[in-house]
């Protein structure tokens, strides 16, 4: 039997999205962000968590997809790296989600664009494909 590992899941426009839980420093609602003059605009701005600050980046924008409607406040989900934490702007979030490693696919080929560079691969699931987020991919390219 393989291995089950566990995927933070979460919701950007129509696609559902995972990473895996052992990269989520946290999950929190929405905070005040100072904008950064200049930088990409896939960088939202940064935000003092708990003294420490965090650079958010806009999942929607870094994918592509057409910008929420006005005053649509997204969630934080803030990840671990070794140069220290990010936060991924997304729609909301999903469950924590268990899955078998034997039903990991490549990307599925309807995925056209920069979501499918970003993209490590696919597991299907009952009534969807939960797609798994390359995170180092798209913090590494955004900056």
């Amino acid at each position: 039997m393989t291995p089950a590992t566990s995927y933070c899941t979460f919701h950007l426009d129509d696609l559902y999205l995972g990473i895996e839980v052992s990269q989520v420093q946290e999950v929190i609602r929405y905070q005040q962000m100072t904008s950064v003059p200049l930088a990409p605009n896939v960088i939202r701005g940064l935000m003092n968590l708990r003294g420490q600050i965090v650079t958010a980046l806009d999942l929607r924008k870094r994918l592509g997809i057409p910008d929420a409607e006005e005053g649509f406040q997204p969630t934080n989900v803030v990840v671990r790296r070794s140069d220290g934490a990010v936060s991924l702007l997304v729609d909301r979030i999903g469950d924590v989600l268990d899955t078998d490693l034997d039903t990991f696919e490549p990307p599925p080929e309807t995925l056209q664009g920069v979501p499918r560079e970003l993209i490590r691969g696919a597991f299907k699931l009952e009534d969807r494909l939960l797609l798994i987020l390359d995170t180092d991919r798209v913090i590494d390219q955004a900056a």
